[in-house]
């Protein structure tokens, strides 16, 4: 059986019938029904925040922001990301402006974002990347002192907790994805999480819905609207993210035991007050040759790991980007997401540590 970077986790067919049957019985399908307001209340619970919108997916939830804050011209940025985070930008027809990682945390590195500052930049945009969190603080005082929005890209970050609350609570406005590869996921989906402004709330509560409520014409708008049927799974969902993140954890202590360290390293956090959702097992090895080599011993064995995040976005030819980014450009031919899932058996665990391992050695 082959063996991927990632695997869904489906909730017991009962429990996603149940409020499957529900939507049968109302036959209230989507426009905000009666599941996707039920999942926004226990979601804006289960993290303590009060103003999130359930959107129908993380790269929407960029847009929104986007446009919702009136952005133009220059939008400062991480090239180590997934492409949505650059092409959200770009679908705005906003200039990303790109400032190098850390080589710590890969994580944008605040003490280089000012230097990006000029008349056209209108905000930042940043992604906790494999959910660890960016230096908050630092990027915090950078837009307060400019008077330019923050925007965290938390799609990797559900769950996580920095200083005892959520990571998406930081920020002017923080996105997250509940895409079926999440840790959390209603197969497609994302939230929009608005940090102390109702108006801008408001504003992003009609956008969702093309602007209107039945003939109460708001604003413009999009559909990023999402399903019962979506709802449904995120509410069936749920119940087990205490068991998927204990497992997730299990099976990457078995890698942080099982792999030899010498040659190879593992992003680590800057922060050290926060609780980590263990979204993501990556590693960075010493030559894109290598990293090479180790996918394809990994492939002969049916087993498939991932390049995440490759390319660095500066690098993308749509980006029209000059910005040199030499962390991320690095990183990224040498990064390699090795297979996490809740159910990933310990034997196959050790099958991957032993191939790369072995490759390491030679």
């Amino acid at each position: 059986m082959s063996i991927f970077v990632t695997k869904a986790f489906l909730p017991p067919k009962a429990e996603y019938q149940a409020y499957i049957d529900e939507i049968y019985k109302s036959n209230w399908l989507t426009n905000n029904g009666p599941l996707l307001q039920k999942l926004e209340a226990k979601l804006r619970s289960h993290l303590d925040i009060s103003d999130l919108l359930y959107v129908s997916n993380g790269t929407i939830a960029i847009q929104l922001a986007i446009k919702a804050l009136k952005l133009s011209g220059e939008i400062i940025t991480t090239p180590y990301s997934y492409c949505a985070t650059t092409t959200s930008i770009l679908w705005e027809n906003c200039r990303p402006v790109f400032a190098d990682i850390n080589p710590t945390d890969l994580n944008i590195n605040a003490d280089l974002i000012e230097s990006k500052i000029t008349d056209k930049t209108s905000a930042i945009l940043a992604t906790h990347v494999y959910g660890n969190p960016c230096d908050v603080e630092a990027i915090a005082a950078i837009g307060k002192k400019h008077n330019i929005p923050v925007i965290y890209d938390a799609a990797h970050a559900f769950n996580v907790k920095l200083n005892g609350k959520s990571l998406l609570s930081y920020g002017d406005v923080a996105t997250c994805s509940f895409h079926a590869t999440k840790v959390f996921h209603t197969v497609e989906g994302g939230a929009i999480v608005v940090n102390g402004n109702k108006a801008l709330f408001d504003k992003l509560w009609y956008y969702r819905s093309f602007g209107h409520v039945n003939d109460n014409y708001e604003s413009m708008g999009i559909n990023a609207k999402n399903s019962e049927f979506h709802a449904a799974m995120g509410l069936a969902n749920l119940p087990h993210l205490g068991a998927i993140i204990a497992d997730r954890k299990k099976i990457s202590e078995r890698y942080d035991s099982q792999l030899s360290f010498e040659k190879i390293h593992k992003p680590v956090s800057l922060e050290k007050d926060f609780d980590y959702n263990y979204a993501y097992y990556p590693i960075v090895l010493p030559s894109e040759s290598l990293t090479e080599k180790i996918i394809a011993a990994l492939k002969a064995q049916d087993i498939f790991p991932r390049r995440y995040f490759y390319p660095s976005l500066n690098t993308l030819s749509y980006a029209s980007s000059q910005d040199q980014c030499p962390v991320s450009e690095s990183v990224s031919l040498r990064v390699l997401s090795l297979p996490l899932y809740k159910d990933l058996a310990i034997k196959d665990v050790d099958i991957i540590c032993q191939i790369i391992n072995e490759v390491l050695s030679n």
